[in-house]
């Protein structure tokens, strides 16, 4: 049949949590080509609107999980716990042909365990970062996941010494984002003029992030537009957070210069002229769409502390970490001031022969690492998984 595996005596059941929205997107192009492969795949879980869109069956919005540092998963740990205990007894009567994580390793790799322990094949895409901080998780996904899909070549080596099964898919990004990102289209479909500078604010897609950081990104707007009048900002959205942006974008001293997208962080960064950007997977796209930016971080004190005891890199941008040096700057914690956030975005801005050059030496750099994370990631995830569907499919 159509929708099964070689081997395979039922339809292919596809158990999936993604716990944030790249994480979603992410998922969203996984599944889209997994359905072209196995047209009558049917997928269910934690998702948000792009997996949704895709034909998935959210049992949660991947909002819930949507928690990043201690202070702030504390305050939510009751409820997330309490919706992993709820999704493992269902999928453990339910019993899907596979479960993927999608990223978001605090919630997903326990989920794993136990669902693998009761012979239920699991897989994580996106390896968590044990080479950039918290190496003593590599126990926890040996005991968890039957395969790692990596979206960094060096990955799947590193795994390997762990006894870790794990192949190389590339970024999904990176096969979707243009080498040449059409910022004329880009522009004219947000109704900002080509000649104007254009700065994208992403502060996030967690409540925490928008708390913690979007004041701060609205003060340093409101300091660059002191220096360049003419300056404009693009402000991408969270669906389920868009209500507190725009009320705080509102309230700020650059309303009139910030327009507000639901959705779009893709069209805002093809139309920008340079990103002042919360520290994770936006950064990634960032750099797949070649446009220089200043990574920044803010999260509560204790939150803070805790994870600077476990860092292992001087970085915490990815552009950096992939480069092995501050390609771009990072401004974290009590770093991110609004001077010093408008400081060096406008830096980027210069028009001189020195800022020129640096912008160049950044987008070629950027160039070379869209190159290198571009693969055929949809084949080769098919081809990791299948063996594990068949099993599944045997159960």
């Amino acid at each position: 049949m159509a929708d099964a595996v070689p081997g395979a005596s039922v339809p292919l059941r596809l158990a999936l949590v993604a716990g944030e929205a790249s994480g979603d997107v992410l998922a969203a192009q996984l599944l889209r080509g997994l359905q072209a492969r196995w047209p009558g795949l049917r997928a269910a879980g934690i998702g948000g609107e792009a997996l949704q869109a895709a034909g998935f069956e959210a049992w949660w919005p991947s909002e819930k999980l949507a928690v990043r540092g201690y202070v702030e998963v504390l305050r939510h740990y009751r409820e997330i716990v309490g919706i992993r205990r709820r999704l493992r007894e269902r999928l453990l009567a339910q019993r899907p042909t596979l479960f993927m994580g999608i990223d978001a390793p605090d919630f997903n790799l326990a989920l794993e365990a136990d669902l693998r322990a009761a012979g239920i094949p699991t897989v994580h895409f996106v390896a968590p970062a044990i080479w950039a901080w918290r190496p003593e998780r590599v126990a926890l996904i040996r005991r968890a996941c039957d395969h790692v899909l990596c979206i960094f070549p060096f990955e799947p080596a590193l795994l390997a010494e762990h006894g870790i099964a794990a192949t190389y898919v590339g970024h999904p990004l990176a096969a979707v984002i243009p080498d040449e990102p059409n910022r004329a289209g880009a522009r004219q479909r947000i109704g900002v003029d080509d000649a104007l500078a254009l700065v994208a604010l992403l502060p996030g897609s967690r409540r925490a992030e928008i708390a913690h950081l979007l004041p701060r990104f609205l003060q340093a707007a409101a300091r660059m537009r002191r220096d360049r009048p003419d300056i404009r900002f693009v402000l991408p959205a969270v669906p389920a957070l868009e209500p507190a942006i725009r009320a705080q974008v509102a309230g700020s001293d650059v309303a009139d210069a910030v327009t507000v997208l639901r959705g779009g962080a893709h069209t805002a960064l093809a139309a920008c002229d340079a990103v002042l950007v919360a520290s994770g997977t936006a950064t990634l796209e960032a750099a797949l769409f070649k446009r220089p930016m200043v990574i920044a971080y803010h999260m509560h004190p204790l939150s803070w502390w805790l994870t600077q005891r476990k860092r292992l890199q001087p970085w915490v941008g990815l552009p950096n970490i992939l480069a092995r040096e501050f390609l771009v700057p990072e401004l974290l914690q009590d770093a991110a001031t609004p001077e010093a956030l408008a400081r060096e975005t406008l830096a980027w801005l210069a028009d001189d022969a020195a800022a020129r050059t640096r912008r160049a030496q950044v987008v070629a750099c950027f160039a070379e690492l869209h190159a290198a994370l571009r693969r055929d990631t949809v084949g080769l995830t098919v081809q990791a998984l299948e063996p594990l569907l068949a099993r599944g499919g045997r159960q």
